[in-house]
């Protein structure tokens, strides 16, 4: 297995640590789940780009990096609504187009072919990221507050509406990004 590929897989190692970091109830506890997906979101932007230098881009990468990025975002967005953090709609939207794409993909799979990402899945997972992250931030800040630190009682609330905000924005980009995926990939479905 190449270095992007090992980077792959420790980007889903990661996943349940982060999960449990962010909701087993320790002090900080949002500091650490922030510091485990920052550096799972890091894999991400390192095996590519190795890869790609390298000539190291393999059909495992091709199909494991995204399903990676999937894992990472969605146990993300599955725990912030469990936290009270983020819309379920908005989780329902996310997951809908997960699971349309990965059916094109192992449509495609079926008949030897394998789909990249394309720029607008790109994106759409850079978008989901940063939301996270900032939420995630958000949270350790709100966090400081348990700590002893003095913070303005509004902080909450703006931070719980700016965190939807942004995660409504990168489940705009996943609606744009499965709808243009589904267009450009459409004859992998028909009967022709």
């Amino acid at each position: 297995m190449n270095l992007p590929n090992k980077l792959t897989v420790l980007r889903i190692i990661l996943v349940p640590f982060f999960v449990a970091a962010l909701l087993i109830g320790f002090p900080l506890n949002e500091l650490v789940a922030l510091l485990l997906f920052i550096a799972a979101s890091l894999t991400d932007l390192f095996d590519g780009k190795i890869a790609r230098k390298r000539g190291l881009v393999t059909d495992f990468g091709k199909f494991a990096d995204p399903l990676a990025d999937k894992i990472l975002v969605i146990s993300a967005l599955l725990c912030f609504v469990q936290l009270g953090l983020c819309d379920c709609v908005a989780v329902i939207i996310v997951l809908f187009r997960e699971f349309a794409v990965t059916s094109i993909r192992l449509i495609a799979a079926s008949k030897g072919k394998v789909i990249a990402a394309n720029i607008w899945g790109k994106v759409k997972t850079v978008t989901q990221m940063v939301a996270v992250i900032c939420v995630l931030v958000m949270q350790t800040v709100l966090d400081l507050g348990a700590l002893g630190v003095t913070l303005p009682e509004v902080l909450s609330t703006v931070f719980l509406y700016t965190g939807e905000g942004l995660i409504w924005v990168s489940t705009f980009f996943a609606i744009l990004s499965g709808v243009i995926y589904l267009k450009q990939n459409s004859h992998f479905i028909s009967d022709k």
